[in-house]
């Protein structure tokens, strides 16, 4: 896979899913055949793991800062901004890379952290069993639910190669450490949280679970797939039935010249300017909603969520501001809402 990022073509090395689905296959079949090691594994390491990822974090983070000082990869791809507190947690280097294939960005944001995600509620959901006897169906909803976020996003690994992350992102403690603690640690809360809180959901309250879940991540897909769909086909498609509606737009390139672009207004698009994110935040409030309402802790997760996307929103927004100028004020005279219609 290829991607033409601040002016060079990097090739990536897509192999996400089947990285998954080994480690899980090897998994299941330690659990049901092998025993080598038990299930519970992870959870009943989990003070010594958050150590060992820690290390990983700052190792990695460190790595990448001293590397863009020694032998960056590309050094027109490099931003120091003179504060080293900056340059340390937010990167310094855009697309650092050992060797021709390992890239640190795609690595670290799709392999260990996000591939430990299923594999940690797996672990809880044994030791659920192990300690009373059975695996609750608000742990079966996590599990379900947060596996088909996490094979959706091995299924697109191509897409994600267009997303903030990879595109606009330098590589540094946020990414480093973020990818290898806060991703396996706090994305697993819930889970964490019904292992010493077992709560049998009512069929009603489960459905209701399971039902924003999945339109949440219907919406999350298919507003990403009409992004790409319109993107792929320059407009040439329909959208909804329809052909879609878009604002032309022109922008001014580093090295001067000048280019067209067009902003979709239809379909998800035409609802709201980040419908992407909604259908995110749903799915994430549908984990927090499974565990029931006796405690607040698993509902951190939907906090931090809803702040992380719209400060994203407000990041995006900035950026095409700059890129687009009346272009883009004529786009969200259009499409005026951000993330819910007629709300916000």
């Amino acid at each position: 896979m290829c991607c033409f990022l601040s002016g060079l073509i990097n090739k990536y090395e897509v192999n996400g899913l089947q990285c998954w689905i080994i480690t899980h296959v090897l998994w299941v079949a330690n659990a049901q055949y092998f025993h080598w090691f038990s299930p519970t594994i992870i959870i009943d390491n989990w003070i010594p793991l958050l150590w060992c990822t820690n290390i990983l974090g700052y190792a990695v983070s460190t790595l990448a800062f001293i590397k863009a000082y020694l032998f960056p990869t590309n050094p027109e791809d490099c931003k120091f901004t003179g504060n080293i507190f900056y340059n340390y947690m937010m990167g310094i280097e855009f697309n650092p890379r050992i060797g021709k294939w390992f890239d640190f960005k795609l690595f670290f944001n799709g392999r260990p952290g996000i591939v430990a995600w299923t594999l940690i509620n797996l672990s809880y959901a044994a030791k659920q069993q192990e300690l009373y006897g059975y695996v609750t169906n608000s742990m079966i909803l996590v599990n379900v639910l947060q596996a088909i976020y996490v094979l959706d996003f091995f299924w697109n690994e191509a897409w994600y190669l267009k997303t903030i992350d990879i595109c606009h992102d330098h590589f540094g403690w946020y990414l480093g450490w973020g990818d290898c603690v806060w991703l396996p640690f706090l994305y697993t809360l819930q889970g964490l949280y019904l292992v010493y809180n077992p709560i049998q959901l009512s069929t009603p309250h489960a459905a209701g679970v399971l039902i924003l879940g999945l339109v949440g991540y219907y919406i999350f897909r298919s507003t990403n797939h009409q992004k790409d769909l319109f993107r792929r086909t320059e407009g040439n498609c329909k959208i909804w039935g329809k052909k879609p509606t878009f604002i032309e737009c022109s922008y001014r390139s580093a090295d001067g010249g000048i280019h067209k672009s067009k902003l979709m207004t239809s379909g998800f698009w035409g609802v709201a300017r980040h419908m992407n994110y909604t259908g995110d935040l749903m799915g994430s409030l549908a984990y927090c909603l499974a565990c029931g309402g006796e405690h607040l802790l698993p509902y951190f997760y939907i906090v931090y969520m809803t702040i992380l996307l719209v400060h994203r929103c407000i990041r995006d927004e900035h950026r095409c501001s700059n890129k687009y100028s009346k272009d883009w004020v004529r786009y969200t005279a259009a499409v005026p809402y951000r993330l819910l219609p007629n709300i916000f």
